[in-house]
């Protein structure tokens, strides 16, 4: 589908979609009697830690549920400590998620991660193909941009393991060494805008449109061909690129309980979800929140959203 969605509809979405974080069956204390769960989120600047950050000050103001934000490299990381207990929620990028270890559950496919390819505002760059030779960062090294840069390259016709030089640093790393020229692109999955992108002053985004096709035939639906506006980078011009759906997990051992708790208290809250940089085009449509493709919904919040939708 092609993605290009209205603030309202975010915010609405923005509540929904973030009823998956719940309580732990393995659970401490917060005040009271409050159940505590760990969420492991991303890197500072990016909208999986932010998007954290706004849920924990929302359970906070509730008072029903403390959320502890892990900052983490991402996809990849988070799901390594659900399977390891040493978070209790996560999010991740979709197609990490798939064969993800421990037996997962999703509680809901929560907005729209945009691909940005990033090279610097003078690079001849303009088609992924021509990164061929170049240094690449393909995201910290546990982030779902490291899987999902292969891929892409793979997309292209390139082989990451020759055609070009990977790295992988954290993304204030990737973006300082892009700006000095030490690296000749970089790769984030993450919301739009990212603040840490310089477009367009100092940096260019490549559009991704010829790959979204192949990679779709290579690893299916859950790659979607979408747009990035021209105004969610004041003064860039319009791009399409990938997208790839955030999925809000859980290890099996969140309560049923706390989980369906969890959703009737972030429905109600949607001003409380967006990040103050959102442009409003990477949230999903409310209908999709519970198109979590292989990962089966955790039982609590699949009894939450049956009982609010039938």
């Amino acid at each position: 589908m092609t993605g290009r969605l209205n603030r309202r509809k975010f915010l609405a979405l923005a509540a929904i979609g973030a009823a998956g974080v719940g309580a732990s069956g393995v659970m401490g204390c917060g005040s009271g009697n409050d159940p505590v769960v760990r969420l492991a989120s991303g890197e500072v600047g990016g909208f999986y830690h932010a998007f954290a950050r706004l849920l924990a000050s929302a359970a906070a103001d509730a008072g029903t549920v403390r959320i502890e934000p892990i900052t983490t490299s991402g996809s990849q990381d988070n799901l390594a400590m659900l399977a390891r207990g040493e978070a209790e929620a996560g999010l991740a990028l979709a197609d990490s998620s798939r064969g993800a270890p421990g037996g997962v559950l999703a509680l809901g496919r929560v907005y729209e991660n945009y691909l940005q390819l990033a090279v610097r505002a003078d690079s001849d760059v303009r088609r992924v193909v021509e990164l061929r030779g170049k240094r690449v960062n393909l995201g910290a090294q546990g982030s779902g941009a490291a899987l999902t840069g292969e891929r892409i390259l793979l997309a292209a016709g390139l082989d990451p393991a020759t055609d070009v030089i990977v790295e992988h640093r954290p993304l204030r790393d990737a973006a300082a060494a892009l700006r000095s020229g030490a690296v000749d692109a970089l790769l984030w999955a993450g919301g739009v805008p990212t603040a840490a992108l310089e477009v367009p002053l100092r940096m260019r985004l490549v559009d991704l449109d010829e790959l979204a096709a192949p990679l779709r035939q290579r690893y299916g639906h859950i790659y979607d061909r979408v747009e990035i506006p021209g105004d969610a980078y004041p003064g860039a011009s319009a791009i399409q690129t990938v997208g790839v759906a955030n999925l809000l997990l859980a290890a099996p051992a969140l309560a049923d309980e706390a989980a369906a708790a969890i959703v009737d208290l972030l429905v109600g809250r949607p001003n409380l979800l967006v990040p103050a940089e959102a442009a409003g085009t990477q949230f999903l449509d409310a209908r999709s929140l519970i198109g979590t493709g292989p990962i089966p919904l955790h039982p609590g919040a699949a009894a939450a959203y049956r009982l609010r939708h039938g």
